[in-house]
């Protein structure tokens, strides 16, 4: 679903499974800034959005998901994960509960499977789970943001910001808004920023997204979402016998781990290059991978990767050339 904002000045969209929002609008850094800072927002509106209705909509989903959910007050945000029968991780959800609906963001392209799995189990409980995408986009204002919100968006918050589940037909006007005094620009909302700067502050951040730092047999161990996520005191959920033996009697097989890369290297490592030990050269064994690599305004070239949970912590990588100092997300 194309966003009307790539019609914004200097919007240039971007690819993969984000295709149809901007990467960026025309200078990365400082739309980085503008979020650090707290101001601006990002268009999200390619993202999945589910809607959850009915009674039994919070005890179903507790039942379901990794997260204790039953008891979830009004307007507080969370995140949770579906997982196979085996424990791998296959859906995360973004939650909040406004009173009468749970809403939930996913990443694009994701809903269908998930609303399918949610049908299938659905049996006698009085719920109605719905594919709202085509009717409201995900917004996202950073941390520290005072920008006004519309009346009727639903808000997430969340320590590194809100997400508002807005209307699809307010968008435009919302990105266009102007100030008080009428005055043309950035309006009351701040300047619209691409995805890359979202994605850079994710990357510093440690927040693992599906798709990017998982594949088919990420357990949740692996990049710390155990405690965000996953909820060890709830009960029985698909996958809960992996998640309690690998909590009470091992350690996951990976481990998320942040890089610095070199700065002098002009190309990033894109997704899924092979990151092996320095000192055994560029031929040396495979231990892991990069997951998401990005250029930050302060911190230069990063990265998250997934590594062999005995690489020592202080070894020194190599992403296929470019060299790559780690620092711990998960504990080895």
């Amino acid at each position: 679903m194309k966003s009307p904002l790539l019609s914004l000045p200097g919007a240039v969209s971007a690819e993969g499974v984000d295709e149809g929002v901007a990467a960026h609008y025309g200078d990365l850094f400082r739309e980085q800034r503008a979020l650090a800072d707290g101001t601006g927002f990002v268009d999200l509106s390619h993202r999945g959005v589910v809607a959850v209705t009915g009674a039994d909509r919070l005890s179903w989903l507790h039942l379901l998901l990794t997260q204790h959910v039953s008891d979830l007050p009004v307007g507080r945000a969370t995140e949770a994960l579906i997982l196979s029968a085996h424990g791998h991780v296959e859906h995360a959800l973004y939650l909040v509960d406004d009173g009468t609906t749970t809403w939930a963001h996913v990443e694009p392209g994701s809903q269908d499977a998930l609303i399918a799995y949610l049908e299938s189990m659905k049996f006698f409980n009085r719920v109605e789970v719905t594919d709202r995408t085509g009717e409201f986009a995900v917004v996202h204002l950073p941390a520290g943001s005072i920008a006004e919100v519309p009346e009727d968006a639903v808000v997430r918050e969340t320590s590194y910001g809100r997400d508002l589940f807005l209307p699809r037909a307010d968008l435009e006007s919302f990105a266009q808004d102007r100030g008080e005094d009428g005055s043309a620009g950035a309006g009351r909302h701040g300047p619209a920023v691409g995805l890359l700067a979202y994605e850079a502050l994710r990357v510093e951040q440690h927040r693992p997204r599906l798709g990017f730092e998982t594949d088919h047999r990420t357990i949740p161990h692996e990049l710390g979402w155990i405690g965000s996520a996953v909820h060890l005191q709830k009960g029985c959920y698909r996958g809960q016998e992996t998640v309690a033996r690998v909590q009470n009697l091992g350690k996951p097989p990976r481990r998320l781990v942040f890089l610095h890369l070199d700065g002098s290297e002009v190309h990033l490592p894109p997704h899924g290059t092979e990151l092996r030990l320095a000192d055994e050269g560029p031929e040396g064994r495979k231990i892991g991978f990069i997951t998401t690599s990005v250029r930050h305004h302060e911190l230069g070239p990063i990265a998250l990767g997934l590594i062999k949970r005995n690489v020592p912590v202080d070894a020194r990588l190599l992403a296929d050339t470019t060299a790559a100092a780690q620092e711990i997300v998960v504990e080895p």
